[in-house]
């Protein structure tokens, strides 16, 4: 009779609750939404597919022949010209299990940190998503005028210099700038950047910054941000993009006339990397990956090696920056993004649905829990996703660290 009373008494109060649950989850998420934040938003509609439609409208070409006017005449009217780019949403989720042995008297504060937990994790799996959709344009800029990522050394670091680069460029594709009003204020109209603890410590020993932020009136430090500059205000993030080194590990055993190469490991990292048609280096050599085995910790390269590769040879990808002569490690390399408004999309995560908690508590298991033993709480990002709109919106500045 006690164990059946506890069971409604939990189960009442974490329905009643459910909204209050949902917020938390909501707020502990949000708090971790940088790159999320200034996307171009949009809906799914239930039962409409898993594809949403991002739309954009393209400029008027500005022909001045074409545009004189005839005394007296009324010209033919233009028409509105639509970009559509479409992207699938796809579901994230995680649950926590609880005994009820575990929480028998005080099951909503385990509740409570338990949906904040997964708060965190769902922020940040959001986070990296809209990150690595906002990485994934071809819009580079190398810094330090260097050509390529496998170029850029520490010393090759973010500085203002950059960053005017970068504006430069947004402004000759015309992006369009921010102007939202915060605090009750209008802003004035301005990019933004998203960058690394590591690159704002650069950026802020840039003597031109310091110049600039301590004596222009008109580029005055913002509350809550990093700073504003030539029209960009900069926001920083512990999930800003790193470009590292995929594999860096070295050759266990190899027979001679053989494509199978036996490796002293095989992380989680280098298992991604090392799908069919990726790239290595063994030793000094070039070659194709056909396949990978991390349990087996093999790799089956495209082609056959006729001498044998001598164990302890180092295996690299170069999908990093400089490579150590002697380590063959790889330089890691930061990206800080400058973008305008309506430069990339995002499935709103205020959206109705969109992130939700799922609380099943003890009792709801029916014949797969018969004793009433466990609970369960839950998080899922219902329907997300991110795409870049406009390519030229959204400028990628790579550049290395201060060690």
């Amino acid at each position: 009779m006690s164990n059946s009373n506890t069971t409604v008494n939990t189960a009442g109060t974490t329905y009643s609750n459910k909204t209050f649950y949902d917020r938390a989850l909501l707020e502990i998420a949000k708090t971790r939404l940088v790159h999320a934040s200034y996307g171009q938003k949009r809906s799914i509609p239930r039962n409409s597919g898993k594809r949403v439609e991002f739309r954009r409208y393209e400029l008027f070409t500005p022909d001045a022949n074409a545009l004189v006017l005839e005394e007296g005449v009324t010209p033919a009217g233009q028409s509105l010209a639509q970009s559509k780019i479409e992207a699938e949403v796809k579901q994230y989720g995680a649950y926590v299990e609880v005994s009820d042995l575990l929480d028998l008297t005080s099951f909503d504060p385990v509740l409570t940190e338990s949906t904040e937990l997964l708060g965190e994790q769902l922020g940040t799996v959001v986070e990296w998503i809209t990150r690595d959709a906002m990485c994934s344009g071809t819009n580079v800029q190398y810094a330090n005028g260097k050509t390529n990522r496998l170029s850029l050394e520490a010393g090759d670091k973010l500085t203002v210099t950059e960053i005017r680069k970068a504006v430069r460029s947004l402004k000759k594709a015309k992006a369009r700038m921010f102007n939202n009003i915060s605090e009750g204020n209008v802003r004035k109209p301005h990019f933004v950047c998203i960058c690394s603890p590591d690159a704002t410590y650069d950026l802020q020993s840039d003597a031109l910054w310091q110049d600039v932020s301590k004596y222009s009136d008109m580029e005055q430090i913002y509350s809550g941000e990093i700073g504003r500059l030539f029209g960009v205000v900069f926001v920083e993030s512990t999930e800003a993009k790193v470009f590292s080194q995929s594999v860096h590990t070295a050759v266990f055993a190899h027979t001679a006339g053989s494509a199978v190469v036996t490796l002293s490991d095989i992380p989680e990292s280098a298992a991604l990397y090392l799908a069919a048609g990726a790239k290595v280096k063994i030793g000094s050599t070039e070659y194709t990956v056909s396949s990978a085995d991390a349990a087996a910790k093999t790799i089956t390269l495209s082609v056959t090696v006729s001498g044998a590769i001598a164990a302890g040879t180092a295996v690299y990808s170069e999908d990093a920056g400089v490579i150590d002569a002697d380590t063959k490690k790889g330089t890691d390399i930061h990206a800080t993004l400058v973008f305008g408004a309506d430069a990339y999309g995002i499935i709103d995560v205020d959206g109705e649905g969109c992130l939700q908690t799922i609380v099943k508590p003890v009792g709801s298991g029916g014949a797969s829990d018969p004793l009433d033993q466990r609970a369960t709480v839950g998080a899922k990002v219902a329907a997300y996703t991110a795409k870049i709109l406009n390519n030229l919106w959204i400028v990628r500045v790579e550049h290395g660290v201060s060690l």
